[in-house]
Formats: C-alpha cells, sequence, structure tokens
C-alpha cells in the first residue's frame, strides 16, 4: 500500500525532525545514517523538496532541512509527494451523477477513508513510539 520510496521518505524527515531545528544535512549524510543507496535518497529528497516539505540550501554548507515543525507535516503530504494523489476510481460521465455504479461508491468510501487517516498522522505522532526491534524482525521505520 505504501512503496519503498514513501518508506524511504518516511524514515528520511524522521532522521531530519530528530536533528537541531533549521539543521541542514546533506543526502548523502542522511543516506549514511539511514544505510541506504545515496542515489536512491537524492531522488526521495528531490521529491519532498518539489512537493515544499524540505528546503534544499545550495554551496558549501548545503543539504536539505525541514519547512515547517514536525508536527505540521501529513503523512498524506508524505504519501502524495511520493505516489502522487491518491485517487478514487470514480464513474466517467456516461454514467450520470444520480447512476453511479455500486462499485464506484465502494472506491470514493475506501479514498476517503484512506485520505482521512493519513490526514490525521503527523510527522511528530509518528514518531511519538520510536521502532523498537523485537528478536530478529526489523521495523521498516527504523532511524538510527
Amino acid at each position: 500500500m505504501i512503496s519503498k520510496t514513501t518508506i524511504l521518505a518516511i524514515r528520511t524527515l524522521m532522521h531530519l525532525a530528530q536533528q537541531p531545528p533549521q539543521a541542514v544535512l546533506t543526502p548523502r549524510s542522511i543516506a549514511e545514517a539511514l544505510h541506504e543507496s545515496p542515489s536512491y535518497l537524492a531522488k526521495v529528497t528531490r521529491l519532498l523538496v518539489k512537493a515544499g516539505t524540505l528546503r534544499a540550501e545550495k554551496g558549501v554548507h548545503g543539504g536539505v532541512h525541514l519547512t515547517r515543525p514536525a508536527e505540521k507535516v501529513t503523512l498524506l503530504e508524505i504519501v502524495e509527494a511520493c505516489e502522487g494523489a491518491i485517487l478514487g476510481g470514480f464513474c466517467e460521465e456516461g454514467c450520470g451523477r444520480h447512476r453511479i455504479c455500486s462499485y464506484h461508491v465502494s472506491t470514493k468510501e475506501l479514498r476517503a477513508a484512506v485520505v482521512g487517516v493519513y490526514s490525521r498522522w503527523t510527522l511528530a505522532r509518528l514518531m511519538e513510539r520510536p521502532c523498537v526491534h523485537a528478536g530478529t524482525s526489523a521495523c521498516l521505520m527504523a532511524v538510527q
């Protein structure tokens, strides 16, 4: 349901949120901290910059930083930055507004539920209970 790119975006934002306010980190340093590919992480940070979640600073001390506090960044914003807008499968014009088929009613409900949940969860809320490794299974949200 959530892609590897979105998971890495969440992990990246959680890592940045743990830094002092306005701390600027290079994508390479974030990739090293998260044990991820620097080129893949650069792609993810570009998506987040384009969406306005991160700001890129150029120059010798350049890198990226959060544009606002973790409490203001929603999971919906992160998912849509990486995967595009969450769409529902709505009927074409030929169905007419008064005769929407049952399938499309169900996809409309599903979209509303997904958008509702993703809108309520913020980056700060995701960070309230950090990942705890139990046994050999690793949490996808592990941030070192």
